[in-house]
């Protein structure tokens, strides 16, 4: 095998893995969000009761898909760096696709008649309904479906984009300020799109209680998008080495080339 086979070969192994994570986490992201955790309570603290918009008060809580979202912010990142707007709008455009194929799939099992025996053997000597409870949790709303698949093309489209205007500002420098100022700007369209659409078109939320949900969720991936630059960092230097420099500094300049 020639060089340049063995270069090629380590750059689609290199879309296909940041691909898998994209993927994977988003999905896991959607299906787990429909639980709302309380931070407080996780930290073992009082509830927060932080004064908000209104006069409201509110606590800390998030969805458990907050947790890996961070994950597909670097790997959204990382396609960027090497594989320009071409990539990110690929794997953007396949991961809504998988979004949406696993809300179908999550949506016809709820609709599986139960067999009767699976009813019962989780009773646990009470009245527990466990088909009830799987239709409860995995069958989610339209607005929640529509809301997660806007905001989610919606909020990567705009991080290709500043990402790619800052990169040509920035050159081979400055790698956080790209990716952290790209995530900055385009989660605070997800964050706000995905709560507006789901409660709000299709719910009954105020546009107050919007904003203050909305605000916990942006707060707490502006938070990692900080915390996480180090990871970046070595994970630039990773692909490096497993690319060569040159060849990894010859694919990020064809990558902003292409954007």
């Amino acid at each position: 095998m020639n060089s340049v086979s063995e270069i090629n070969r380590k750059k689609q192994n290199l879309f296909i893995l940041l691909t898998g994570i994209v993927l994977t986490n988003a999905v896991i992201a959607e299906i787990v969000g429909v639980k709302i955790f309380s931070v407080e309570a996780l930290l073992g603290l009082n509830p927060a009761q932080i004064p908000m918009f209104g006069g409201a008060k509110f606590d800390i809580n998030l969805a458990a898909g907050v947790l890996v979202w961070p994950i597909v912010f670097i790997t959204s990142d990382i396609i960027n760096e090497y594989f320009g707007k071409p990539g990110v709008k690929k794997i953007t455009y396949l991961t809504a696709s998988f979004i949406a194929y696993s809300f179908l799939i999550l949506f016809l099992a709820t609709q599986l008649p139960a067999a009767k025996f699976w009813i019962d053997v989780n009773k646990n000597g009470n009245n527990f309904d466990i088909n009830s409870a799987f239709s409860n949790i995995f069958k989610q709303g339209l607005g929640i479906i529509i809301g997660s698949i806007v905001a989610f093309m919606a909020g990567q489209l705009l991080d290709v984009y500043i990402f790619q205007k800052l990169k040509k500002a920035t050159g081979n420098k400055m790698i956080w300020l790209r990716a952290t100022g790209s995530t900055i700007i385009s989660q605070m369209v997800d964050s706000f799109v995905v709560v507006f659409i789901a409660f709000y078109v299709f719910g009954n939320w105020s546009m107050l209680q919007v904003i203050n949900v909305a605000l916990v969720g942006y707060f707490y991936k502006t938070f990692m998008a900080f915390s996480l630059t180090p990871v970046l960092y070595v994970i630039h230097n990773m692909i490096d080495n497993y690319l060569g420099k040159e060849n990894a500094a010859q694919l990020s300049h064809e990558a902003l080339m292409a954007a």
